[in-house]
């Protein structure tokens, strides 16, 4: 039987203390955030996305106008293929100014369905990016479509007994998940936003694919996998 989600949340915010949320303002912030690194620790995301705000502003004229090797110096800070980084700003800039005038946060009005679709034209936002974004920024339909789920979150679920494995397809592991959470997530957007980071924060620190560390973990008696 899967464990209380309130009480798993509950433990990893005392381990971890009061989870830090992105320092990103609106969708636009939000669909940096998510395209300013590869495959390097948060620490130099963050390092990254300050840098486009103090170098270069975080607009999308701004960033469609600056000069493109302050644009590349950047992004080599966020690992490999910078050139493809640049591209991948350059084109959120594009899209926000040539189909929402500029302002992404016209996205926030539109019915969730069209909101999702929409952010999903940008670099790297499929589905769970999409509705990341939209928790976020406080989008009140999230009880409808469940907890935004990444990889570190969907491994710390499924080890404490939520959803069903299954290596050959990724979107039936998901949905399962989603499902068992049904009736037990937070009734805010904040709140669930907070768990989303924890739950993530805790997939990479402890309970990693390989080699988790099981004996520090703050929920391993709520766990099936170390049980």
């Amino acid at each position: 039987m899967p464990s209380d989600f309130k009480k798993l949340i509950a433990g990893l915010k005392r381990h971890y203390g009061e989870p830090a949320l992105p320092p990103a303002n609106g969708p636009f912030e939000l669909v940096l955030w998510e395209n300013a690194c590869y495959l390097l620790p948060d620490e130099r995301r963050a390092e990254v996305f300050e840098g486009l705000r103090r170098q270069v502003g975080l607009d999308p004229h701004k960033i469609q106008n600056a000069n493109r090797d302050v644009l590349l110096a950047l992004a080599k800070r966020g690992g490999m293929r910078p050139e493809t980084r640049v591209f991948r700003w350059l084109e959120i800039a594009r899209i926000t100014i040539d189909q929402f005038d500029g302002d992404l946060s016209r996205v926030l009005t539109k019915p969730y369905a069209e909101a999702k679709r929409a952010l999903k034209q940008f670099p790297n936002i499929g589905d769970p990016g999409a509705e990341k974004i939209l928790l976020c920024c406080g989008v009140d339909h999230f009880l409808e479509v469940g907890l935004p789920l990444e990889s570190n979150g969907c491994r710390v679920l499924l080890r404490v007994g939520y959803g069903r494995e299954n290596s050959k397809n990724y979107g039936a592991q998901y949905r399962s998940i989603r499902e068992e959470l049904d009736g037990e997530l937070p009734k805010s957007a904040a709140a669930l936003a907070r768990a989303h980071v924890l739950l993530r924060q805790h997939g990479k620190e402890i309970c990693k694919t390989n080699g988790p560390r099981c004996e520090e973990c703050p929920v391993s008696a709520m766990c099936a996998y170390y049980g």
